[in-house]
């Protein structure tokens, strides 16, 4: 599959695959082998857009695709 963060969070929306297996498939982050789980974190850890957009959204709710200077990604807020 081409790279597409929009098709990406269509299929964890339209539940056609999760957060987990996408993250664990398609990202290349350390947190790719925990399903994209990055752990408890605090405000200014994270690089300002991310965390912009992951203290904005409410537990069990997806963002959007969020651009930073190390990606694209896609948040899902679990606590």
């Amino acid at each position: 599959m081409k790279f597409d963060p929009a098709a990406y969070r269509e299929q964890i929306v339209s539940g056609k695959a999760s957060f987990a297996e996408l993250a664990q498939k398609f990202s290349d982050c350390s947190s790719a082998r925990r399903g994209g789980d990055l752990g408890p974190f605090g405000r200014g850890a994270m690089q300002r857009p991310f965390e912009q957009a992951a203290f904005a959204l409410k537990v069990g709710e997806l963002s959007e695709p969020v651009t930073t200077d190390s990606g694209i990604h896609i948040i899902l807020r679990t606590a």
